[in-house]
């Protein structure tokens, strides 16, 4: 695989940004027409809104929230300005959010990931996502039709009747879990049933290790991997170069500190922020929860847009000392009152039969008087009493984590 799904996955990086900060004052007035986005928008000008520096002002909107805000403010919370009825499709996932499907054509922004992974128009996929009320089956089927490939609507399990199918089909295409792909490769070996048609496969929504990989690669099936959710779809996918995963154009991806909307370093772990470019249903720095890293320099495959590697694990490590919540952004207030500072973990632990928390603090400028002064911050940011550490700079993992829960 050599060719791209279109010219812009080959663009200039400065042309890609120069394209998305243009358009992003527009959708950010469309944003604001709806009560909640007005509300926390507050003040801001759009038209000032046209660089990285400017949009990481703005404040982060949690993925954890919404379900309270839904609730409050049925379905969307106020942060839809059109009817539900102008969309294609409504959707609720766990919590419960609501999600709204739009009428454009690949409103999941699917079609160039299936590309990627070696999927063409004239394709026949087998979609074993759910398409049952939550948006996952219909991302894929929404993509792979948009690509112009016929879509199988399996669904997950039945895998006899996915047996006939199959073998009637013989779609050459899979989409749906890795856990399921496996699932049906070991139910047809025992059954004897025949599904060696398919010969690639888009899979997300679970982990898939490299000891999986490695089984359904040597099984005959080439999967690539995605990641995506129920409010954006598709973010960022794998393609040959398999050096992690590229963002999806028309999305602006930041990666926070944990607890805060303020950019990590270069290569830092960090939370993921999306900033989508849809006017009809935009999301202005939606907080995912979950951590990634960006990687340096562009793809070999030839897409020149950001790199990340994946999902890394969670950004939410709110925990309970004593009784009582501590939570990132706590931590993340910390390092803010000391400049000296850099990387920062709480390190929550057992002493006998009590709570106990430790503080390591990256710095260069170690002292007794900088070590009490942090640990006064910490009783009066937390309301708990602990203890500091300070160590050099580099000492603490670059894995996101924040709080690390060791009891």
């Amino acid at each position: 695989m050599t060719a791209h799904f279109d010219a812009r996955e080959t663009r200039e990086q400065a042309a890609r940004e120069a394209d998305l900060f243009a358009r992003l004052p527009e959708v950010l007035r469309a944003a604001m027409a709806a009560p909640a986005y007005a509300e926390r928008l507050k003040g801001v000008d759009p038209a000032a809104v046209t660089s990285r520096a400017a949009l990481a002002g703005l404040p982060v909107l949690r993925k954890s929230e919404l379900p309270a805000l839904h609730k409050a403010s049925a379905p969307f919370g106020g942060f839809v300005a059109g009817a539900p009825g102008s969309f294609a499709r409504l959707f609720t996932s766990p919590g419960p959010i609501f999600e709204p499907e739009g009428r454009q054509a690949d409103p999941w922004r699917g079609a160039r990931a299936l590309f990627a992974a070696g999927f063409r128009p004239d394709d026949i996929v087998l979609n074993t996502f759910s398409y049952h009320l939550t948006p996952g089956g219909f991302i894929f089927d929404a993509s792979a039709r948009a690509l112009g490939c016929a879509v199988i609507p399996a669904g997950p399990g039945n895998t006899e009747q996915q047996f006939e199918l199959i073998e009637a089909y013989r779609p050459v295409g899979y989409s749906g879990t890795p856990d399921f792909l496996k699932i049906l490769l070991d139910a047809a070996a025992s059954a004897g049933r025949d599904i060696s048609s398919i010969k690639r496969g888009l899979v997300s929504g679970a982990a898939f290790p490299p000891s999986l990989q490695a089984e359904i690669k040597a099984r005959g099936i080439d999967a690539y991997q995605a990641f995506g959710t129920a409010d954006l779809g598709l973010i960022a996918f794998e393609t040959e170069a398999r050096e992690g995963m590229v963002v999806n154009e028309d999305l602006i991806l930041e990666i926070v500190k944990p607890g805060t909307g303020d950019p990590v370093a270069p290569g830092d772990v960090g939370e993921i922020v999306v900033t989508s470019l849809d006017p009809h249903h935009p999301w202005i720095r939606l907080a995912l929860g979950d951590l990634t890293a960006a990687l340096p320099g562009t793809s070999p495959c030839g897409r020149t847009n950001m790199r990340i590697k994946g999902w890394m694990g969670r950004a939410d490590q709110t925990t309970k000392i004593k009784g009582m919540f501590v939570r990132p952004e706590q931590v993340a207030e910390i390092g803010k009152r000391h400049s000296a500072l850099g990387r920062l973990r709480l390190v929550v632990t057992r002493q006998g039969e009590t709570d106990a928390m430790t503080l390591k603090a990256e710095t260069t400028a170690a002292s007794e008087a900088l070590r009490e002064e942090i640990a006064g911050t910490l009783r009066a940011v937390t309301k708990l009493g602990g203890t500091v550490e300070l160590v050099g700079p580099g000492a603490l993992p670059n894995d996101g984590k924040v709080i690390a829960d060791e009891r």
